[in-house]
């Protein structure tokens, strides 16, 4: 009756005698009451849904968070704009590129780690699946700590700031520059704040000996584009109102991700509830373990 009970537990989580949904699971044997009682939910007998949760083969947790993960840090460190120099003066973000780097490739090779320590009941394995999540767990939970502490760095005025005191124009060796120049043109926007920015960029204001209102990386294209064609290269560098850029990048930029921030900040809450619930049902099947 106990074992009959036990293969009716199974069935309710989806998982039915010879048929568990992961092959070559060693602990369950039809007819055998030892391994059917195993299925029942209980204090030192692991529930089924914990195996199902951590080597569910529909349900790759961990290998496609840490593929986003390694995507998004391959994208910020390669991208041909120089994304990752507009913030050169702050080498944090630079550090945050790394570290998804780093979690990514962990969190890919865990959800195999996890699988194979479920599967084939090896506690070493399942206590090493453990450590690792707490670790980048504990990793994920200081970046978000990091982030609200130096928050003012990505403010406006710091933005402003860096740019007044370093921007050269069109100086294409200085990846400060460069960088600015990608932004300005991608985004069709001037400066941080608009095109007075530049009256008190003080190296670009040497360097063209005052003569330019704007840099032309601030001059209206057809189409905005790296390859567009300037409106009026002169009236542009003049200042004239028609052929400059009038937004400023801080707000164009911020407009353009608001929604992709609110979305990161809900996945990241969501990827930290999901490795604690990973946490819990390793251990779960940790103990469960004879």
């Amino acid at each position: 009756m106990e074992s009959v009970a036990g293969t009716l537990v199974c069935a309710a989580n989806g998982f039915l005698p010879g048929s568990l949904g992961i092959p070559g699971a060693p602990w369950f044997h039809p007819g055998d009451p030892r391994s059917e009682e195993r299925c029942a939910c209980g204090v030192s007998n692991p529930p089924p849904f914990c195996l199902f949760l951590l080597c569910a083969p529909d349900r790759p947790w961990e290998q496609l968070g840490g593929a986003c993960l390694l995507g998004i840090g391959i994208w910020v460190m390669v991208d041909p704009t120089g994304f990752r120099e507009i913030v050169a003066a702050n080498p944090l973000l630079i550090t945050g590129a790394y570290i998804l780097l780093a979690m990514g490739g962990l969190l890919f090779l865990l959800g195999f780690l996890g699988c194979c320590g479920a599967v084939r009941e090896n506690k070493c394995l399942l206590l090493f699946f453990f450590l690792f999540i707490l670790i980048i767990f504990l990793a994920e939970l200081s970046a978000a700590i990091l982030a609200f502490i130096f928050r003012e760095n990505l403010t406006r005025e710091f933005f402003t700031k860096e740019l007044t005191k370093h921007y050269q124009g069109n100086n294409d060796t200085d990846v400060f520059s460069a960088t600015w120049n990608s932004v300005m043109i991608t985004f069709g926007c001037c400066g941080v704040n608009g095109p007075e920015d530049f009256r008190f960029a003080s190296v670009f204001r040497l360097l063209t000996l005052d003569s330019d209102e704007v840099p032309e990386a601030c001059c209206r294209r057809e189409p905005q584009t790296r390859d567009g064609v300037l409106l009026s290269r002169e009236e542009c560098l003049l200042g004239r109102d028609l052929f400059v850029n009038k937004q400023g990048c801080y707000t164009v930029i911020l407009n353009t991700f608001e929604t992709y921030v609110y979305l990161a900040g809900a996945l990241a809450i969501g990827v930290l509830a999901i490795e604690l619930f990973a946490m819990i049902f390793a251990m779960c099947l940790f103990r469960g373990i004879q």
